[in-house]
């Protein structure tokens, strides 16, 4: 599709062209003076176009605003764009289409999608973006606001569904582990989508983040089992250093020898003891140990 190249409209300073208007309408006021004075109706044929003209002139005035922009139109062909903020006059048969420049944010509404493993999840972003270009956001696409809308769902849509909800084995990125990558991800993807309408994404990020109800009371007893077994493999794998210590101390101080069976008695009575959820009772041995 070929797109529009942006361009510097033609324009006049307002205060140049005002100061023609007043000219117009002296010449007016001076043609109605001479016609009454001279009682000659035949200078209306030049009286009467030249008030016409002079009312069509200041048709043209256009004030543009900082941030602002004006995409001029004349005849049905692209005559420029305006993006000096001042006060200006066109030619009167131009038409001014208004663009805004300044900053915008667009929340969306929370999606229901599946995620990389067919999860389903709740998902809502804000993306903050603005137009750089008015006359592609004009002429290339057909309402340029409902086109920024439109696209970042989808972009949304298909951003969740190249990522897990959560992190498992082997996976090193997903949507709640990864947000700087994510939104990184998402900002590129709408840049591409929206490039065509002359828009530039200036930030994009995940505002709300959860499973779907139907599946959330299931996911969270999910996580919370991940997070015991977690929290048990650091358990022992402390115990198993700790027991490891105990008995090398043992060796090297000399304190007690032990055979290969006590040494298993003790390693047993250990790890019950530092991995068990219970306080453990302590038994004082007032014998021997054999």
């Amino acid at each position: 599709m070929e797109t529009i190249s942006e361009k510097t409209g033609k324009k006049m300073s307002g205060f140049v062209a005002l100061t023609l208007t007043f000219v117009y309408l002296a010449i007016d006021v001076y043609l109605f003076y001479i016609m009454v004075k001279l009682d000659e109706p035949l200078i209306l044929i030049i009286t009467l176009p030249m008030i016409f003209f002079t009312i069509f002139w200041n048709i043209g005035y256009m004030v543009i605003q900082p941030n602002d922009s004006r995409v001029l139109i004349l005849f049905g062909k692209y005559n420029g764009t305006a993006k000096d903020d001042g006060f200006f006059w066109v030619n009167p048969f131009t038409q001014k289409r208004h663009v805004s420049l300044r900053i915008r944010n667009f929340n969306s509404d929370k999606i229901k999608v599946n995620d990389l493993h067919g999860n389903p999840i709740e998902i809502a972003a804000v993306v903050v973006w603005k137009v750089i270009s008015p006359a592609r956001a004009v002429f290339d696409v057909e309402n340029y606001e409902q086109f920024v809308a439109i696209q970042a769902e989808t972009a949304i849509r298909t951003l969740a569904s190249e990522y897990p909800y959560d992190t498992n084995e082997g996976e090193k990125e997903s949507l709640r582990s990864s947000p700087t990558e994510v939104a990184d991800n998402l900002r590129k993807e709408l840049q591409t989508r929206l490039e065509v309408a002359g828009v530039q994404i200036v930030e994009a990020r995940i505002t709300h983040l959860a499973y779907a109800q139907e599946i959330a009371q299931a996911m969270l007893r999910r996580q919370q089992a991940q997070a015991i077994v977690a929290a048990r493999f650091k358990i022992v794998e402390g115990a198993v250093g700790m027991v490891q210590q105990a008995l090398k101390d043992l060796s090297e101080k000399n304190i007690v020898n032990l055979d290969e069976e006590r040494k298993a008695q003790m390693v047993n009575n250990l790890m019950v003891a530092l991995v068990a959820e219970s306080e453990a009772q302590p038994v004082i041995n007032t014998g021997t140990i054999y």
